[in-house]
């Protein structure tokens, strides 16, 4: 078959070894006549699999000892709930850093659950996709913007945004527990652990299929979770049962264990950095070459490696574009619903061949009608 080239903001690509492996155990895994699917999460070969997981995202990104690794369900979107409401007690605040709609999300649940400040919003009124208006966000705060608490319970923030395309290329220095949403960003690049008391991030975009959510928290920071709220959305207790506290989303796990196998093959996360930067500077150099036709509209000190945005002048010709690419074997191009125009999300999965043919296409398409 020929694999579309794959640019879907998620669920994702995944590598093309990841899925080979799959489709070749996926009927009998490790000659136990069964597959990953039909086994015991209790059982011997599939908690192999499970602590296998574990410990190459350990290794990977060298998560110290004094760290738990959470492998959950509910995506990040429920993690926007249960993070405010294991963390933020009464009588205390949360500070919030907004860059983009995701974090708008997060926003949205913590008020619910306690009291929110707001540390730094990026976003400004603009005409949204549909008519109305929406927030526009394209950068994300200096480091000397940020309003921040130093008693807050904890500083929130999302290190980057998929659909305005806005991403954190520093860490923040906070007094108060850091905490990350790195659901699109997530092992895109070596990154320091213990900068944060907690960060989080969904499979489904660079680790695995969607339906998971992996957890990365300090020891500390979990035990001062608050213990009158149901057993299942504390994090403690699934850091003391293994992430095995109830049945996890066990394929989803084992796929996770495929992607993480091959980041290793690869090289690891410092390989996979020296690619999505290519990837990234060969995207959005031809959209800069051709600025007067496409329009990239992130600061570019704020621009994603993962999730690049641009518009078009001639709004008749998106549809164009966008079939035009599908004909030449290219999906997910179009921007979220939002904010319209175009996104290419470009994975850890996703090929440097792959942007190549994307960029040759965007040239060439500018050249035809600029």
């Amino acid at each position: 078959m020929a694999r579309a080239k794959n640019f879907n903001a998620g669920p994702a690509a995944l590598p093309l070894e990841a899925l080979e492996r799959a489709q070749r155990e996926l009927l009998d895994y490790a000659q136990s006549g069964m597959s990953i699917m039909e086994h015991s999460h209790r059982g011997k070969e599939y908690e192999a699999v499970h602590d296998e997981a574990i410990r190459l995202l350990r290794e990977l990104a060298g998560i110290p000892d004094a760290y738990d690794v959470l492998f959950l369900q509910g995506g990040a979107s429920q993690q926007f709930a249960t993070l405010p409401m294991s963390f933020l007690p009464a009588g205390k605040s949360a500070d919030y850093v907004l860059t983009g709609v995701w974090g708008e999300k997060a926003v949205e649940e913590a008020k619910g659950l306690g009291q929110v400040r707001l540390a730094a919003n990026t976003g400004k009124e603009a005409p949204a996709a549909g008519g109305g208006s929406t927030r526009s966000y394209t950068r994300v705060p200096k480091q000397s913007e940020l309003e921040l608490d130093p008693a807050a319970a904890y500083v929130h923030l999302t290190t980057n945004e998929t659909i305005g395309g806005a991403q954190f290329h520093y860490v923040p220095e906070v007094k108060a527990p850091l905490v990350a949403d790195m659901s699109s960003d997530f092992l895109w690049k070596p990154f320091d652990v213990s900068k944060y008391a907690f960060c989080y991030a969904g499979a489904q975009k660079n680790l695995g299929p969607s339906g998971l959510v992996v957890v990365i928290a300090r020891k500390d920071f979990l035990e001062t979770g608050r213990k009158d709220i149901p057993k299942i959305f504390q994090y403690r207790t699934h850091a003391k049962n293994n992430s095995l506290y109830n049945t996890p989303p066990t394929f989803g796990i084992y796929l996770a264990r495929n992607v993480l196998l091959w980041i290793k093959e690869t090289g690891g996360l410092a390989a996979m950095e020296r690619r999505n930067r290519q990837k990234a500077d060969a995207l959005y150099g031809v959209l800069d070459k051709h600025a007067g036709f496409y329009v990239a509209p992130v600061e570019r000190a704020s621009r994603s490696t993962m999730n690049v945005v641009w518009t078009i002048g001639r709004p008749e010709l998106e549809e164009v574009l966008l079939g035009e690419a599908k004909k030449a074997g290219m999906v997910g191009l179009k921007g979220h619903r939002s904010v319209g125009g175009f996104r290419a999300s470009i994975y850890n999965a996703v090929s440097p061949e792959w942007v190549a043919v994307l960029t040759d296409f965007l040239d060439a398409f500018a050249k035809k009608h600029a």
